[in-house]
C-alpha cells in the first residue's frame, strides 16, 4: 500500500509532543549509521575520482555530447544487472552483508586499477565498469539491511541518515581530492592512491562493525529464481517499478547539468570540481529531514515534489537568472532532488516487498531505474548534439513532467501491499 499504514501522513507521529529530535533519530539503530559510514567513506574515495570526470572526458579527451552521454549512461547502466544478481544471491544465502562486501571491495580496486590505464578512454571505461560493478553488485543488498535493521514507521528517517552520511562523503570527496592535488603539486597517482586507502577503510568498517540481518524467514525457506520472477504478479510491486523506469528516464544526470551550467556562466574548469560539492552540501543538510518529512506526510508526495524541483532545475539552465543566485538556486534544488528522492524511493520499496525476496526487489526496481536513465542519457547527449542545449534542456523537463504525472497516477491511493503468500514456490 503506498498511502497506507505505512505511507499516510500522520502514520509517524510520535505519541509524546515534545520527543527530541535526537531520539527521533535513534530509532532507525546502530546498524544504519555503521552503514552510513561506509557509504560515507566509500563516497569520498569515489568522489575523489570522479567530480572532475566531466571536465576531464570533455575537455581533456574532446568528447562530443552524444560520446559523453554514453560515457555517462554505461556508468550507471551498464552494470545495472549486477543488481538484480547482488539482490538474488543475498536473498538466496540470507548474507546480504558478504555481498554488499564484495562489491565495496571491488570498487576500492578499481582505484588502484586507475593507477595503470593511462589516459587511454577505452582503459578508463573498463575500470570504470569494474567500479560501478561493485556499486551494482552492493546497492541492493545495502539498502535491504536498512529497511532490516530500523522499525517500517522510521524508514524515511533510517535512509535519510544513511543518505545524509553519503551526501557528507560526495561533499567531502572533491575537497579532499583538491588538497591531496595541491599537497602534492598535481599528482593524479596521490589522488588514486588515496582513494584506494579510503575506500579499503571503508571495507574495513562494514566488516567490524555492520551486522546481517535475515528478518523472520525461516532458514529452510529457500529463494527459487521462480519466487523473484513472480515479484511482477505483485501490483503494488509492478506499479511501483514502472514509476521508477519513467522517473529514470526523466534524469538527464549530473554531468551534464554541471556542463550545462559551466558553459552558461563560464565556470573556470578548475573550480568544476566544486558544483558537485554544492549539491552535495544541499543534499546532506537535506537528507535526514526530508525524511522524516516523507515519515509525516507520506513518502509519494516526497518523491514528487523532488522531481518537480528537478523540472525546475532544467528550466533554469536557460532561464533569465544568471550569476551566483543561479548557481546557488540550481545546486540547492539539485540537492533538494536527490534528498527527496533517492532514499525515499527506497523507503516505499521495503513494505510492498515480502520479507524472503527484500534484497532481489529493490535491485529489480534499481536495476529498472538504472537502465532508464542510461537510455535517458544517451538521449540527451543525441537531443544536445542535434537540436542544441537549450531545445534538450526543454524537452528533458518536458519529459520530467510527464513522468510525474504518470507516478501521481500510478502510485497515490493504490492499494494491495504483496505479502509472503503472494510470491511463492
Amino acid at each position: 500500500m503506498y498511502l497506507s499504514a505505512i505511507d499516510r501522513p500522520g502514520s509517524d507521529a510520535t505519541p509524546t509532543a515534545g520527543r527530541s529530535r535526537l531520539r527521533g533519530l535513534t530509532i532507525v539503530g546502530g546498524n544504519v549509521f555503521a552503514l552510513g559510514t561506509v557509504s560515507l567513506l566509500t563516497d569520498i574515495s569515489a568522489e575523489m575520482v570522479t567530480a572532475i570526470l566531466p571536465v576531464y572526458l570533455v575537455f581533456g579527451l574532446s568528447m562530443s555530447p552524444l560520446a559523453y552521454g554514453m560515457i555517462d549512461g554505461i556508468y550507471t547502466g551498464a552494470t545495472a544487472l549486477l543488481r538484480l544478481v547482488g539482490g538474488y544471491v543475498a536473498d538466496r544465502v540470507r548474507t546480504p552483508k558478504a555481498v554488499a562486501g564484495i562489491g565495496y571491495a571491488m570498487s576500492a580496486l578499481a582505484k588502484l586499477g586507475l593507477l595503470t590505464v593511462g589516459r587511454s578512454a577505452g582503459a578508463i571505461g573498463l575500470v570504470i565498469a569494474a567500479d560501478r560493478a561493485g556499486k551494482g553488485l552492493r546497492t541492493a543488498p545495502r539498502d535491504a539491511l536498512i529497511t532490516l535493521s530500523a522499525p517500517p514507521r522510521a524508514l524515511g528517517r533510517a535512509f535519510g541518515v544513511h543518505r545524509a552520511m553519503d551526501g557528507i562523503g560526495a561533499f567531502l570527496g572533491p575537497i579532499v581530492a583538491l588538497a591531496v592535488l595541491a599537497a602534492t603539486g598535481q599528482a593524479i597517482d596521490a589522488v588514486l592512491v588515496t582513494s584506494f586507502c579510503i575506500a579499503a577503510l571503508g571495507v574495513l568498517v562494514l566488516v567490524l562493525f555492520v551486522r546481517d540481518r535475515h528478518g523472520e524467514r525461516p532458514p529452510t525457506a529457500a529463494v527459487s529464481p521462480r519466487q523473484a520472477m513472480q515479484l511482477l504478479r505483485a501490483a503494488p510491486v509492478r506499479r511501483l517499478l514502472i514509476a521508477a523506469c519513467l522517473l529514470g528516464f526523466a534524469v538527464i544526470g549530473d554531468g551534464f547539468v554541471y556542463l550545462l551550467l559551466q558553459r552558461r556562466e563560464e565556470v573556470p574548469i578548475s573550480s568544476f570540481p566544486l558544483l558537485a560539492v554544492g549539491t552535495s552540501l544541499a543534499y546532506l543538510l537535506l537528507a535526514i529531514p526530508i525524511g522524516a518529512l516523507a515519515d509525516r506526510i507520506g513518502r509519494v508526495p516526497v518523491v514528487l515534489g523532488g522531481y518537480t524541483a528537478l523540472v525546475v532545475v532544467y528550466l533554469l539552465l536557460f532561464g533569465p537568472l544568471h550569476g551566483w543566485p543561479l548557481l546557488a538556486l540550481v545546486l540547492l534544488l539539485y540537492g533538494f532532488f536527490y534528498a527527496a528522492t533517492d532514499g525515499v524511493l527506497m523507503a516505499l520499496a521495503g513494505p510492498v516487498l515480502p520479507e524472503h525476496l527484500r534484497t532481489t526487489g529493490i535491485a529489480l526496481i534499481q536495476t529498472g531505474q538504472a537502465l532508464a536513465y542510461l537510455a535517458s542519457s544517451v538521449l540527451f547527449g543525441l537531443a544536445w548534439q542535434l537540436w542544441g542545449p537549450l531545445t534538450a534542456s526543454r524537452c528533458a523537463a518536458a519529459v520530467t513532467v510527464l513522468a510525474v504525472v504518470a507516478t501521481a497516477f500510478l502510485l497515490i491511493n493504490r492499494s494491495s501491499t504483496p505479502t509472503d503468500t503472494e510470491v511463492t514456490a
